[in-house]
């Protein structure tokens, strides 16, 4: 694996730098310890929301948070919001219109106020399976369609009772219609942002801020959220345990997130 000159690791979460039960390995740790020790920034690329990435990775290092799939960025220390990207409700109006026709049983949620809160249609939240309930909805209000509409979102999720993420996915792709970015990050909804708006983008816009090149840059990631950015680092890192479309788009493949597969790209890095 060439590695360049490394300055900055941006690692999605869920699949990847976490185990699969959500939590942080010491090892890990650890590690992130020592890159943020050695000047490298770490970075928690993620379609999460910020509020929702675990305090053990910012108590160890971890400064900068891209989340929403590279739509906004934020200083968790101090909860500064460095920038973000919403979708407007001209381009929520086409997809919605084409839902209620095409998948009338689907139910949709926008992300509101910087991520710490989602507005959901009527029907989202028993969509929900009890591990979502007891991990990261702690904040989710059901309201009308039309309010949650209405306003500007970092990213709309979609569920639907029968149709997997990608299902959904690919129905909007053959939709005809414009303005917005959907993917799939192994949850099971899709997720909608805006036009362009990619975890590469985001970070790329982080890396403008903190003055490092694309291929300082060494990304991470397991699913169809995460190929932008692994094309567009200097190099792109797929856990073992990622999608086959990610460890094609991959310079290296590394052990899986069970294995401490992240942490090990970063100890090479090191080394």
């Amino acid at each position: 694996m060439r590695t360049h000159r490394i300055r900055l690791i941006a690692s999605d979460l869920d699949g990847t730098l976490l185990r699969d039960d959500k939590t942080i390995t010491a090892h890990t740790a650890a590690t992130i310890r020592a890159a943020t020790a050695a000047g490298m920034f770490v970075v928690a690329a993620t379609g999460r929301q910020y509020p929702q990435v675990p305090a053990e990775l910012v108590a160890n290092g971890v400064r900068h948070i891209v989340a929403s799939n590279g739509a906004i960025a934020v200083e968790p220390a101090s909860r500064r919001v460095l920038f973000e990207e919403l979708l407007s409700p001209s381009a929520i109006a086409p997809i919605v219109e084409f839902l209620a026709t095409e998948v009338p049983r689907a139910r949709i949620s926008a992300v509101r106020d910087h991520g710490l809160r989602h507005a959901a249609v009527p029907g989202y939240a028993e969509l929900l399976s009890q591990k979502e309930r007891e991990r990261f909805w702690w904040r989710l209000d059901t309201e009308p369609l039309e309010a949650v509409v209405s306003e500007p979102t970092l990213k709309l999720t979609v569920r639907h009772p029968r149709l997997d993420a990608e299902q959904l996915r690919t129905l909007l792709a053959g939709s005809g219609l414009t303005g917005f970015h959907a993917t799939t990050s192994g949850a099971p909804f899709v997720e909608i942002g805006a036009a362009g708006v990619t975890k590469a983008t985001g970070v790329a816009r982080l890396c403008e801020l903190l003055g490092v090149a694309p291929n300082e840059v060494l990304a991470a990631g397991d699913a169809r959220n995460d190929l932008e950015l692994l094309d567009w680092a200097g190099v792109g890192v797929a856990v073992g345990n990622a999608d086959p479309l990610t460890i094609a788009a991959a310079d290296w493949v590394t052990a899986s997130n069970e294995q401490d597969g992240v942490a090990l790209a970063i100890q090479t890095v090191l080394a």
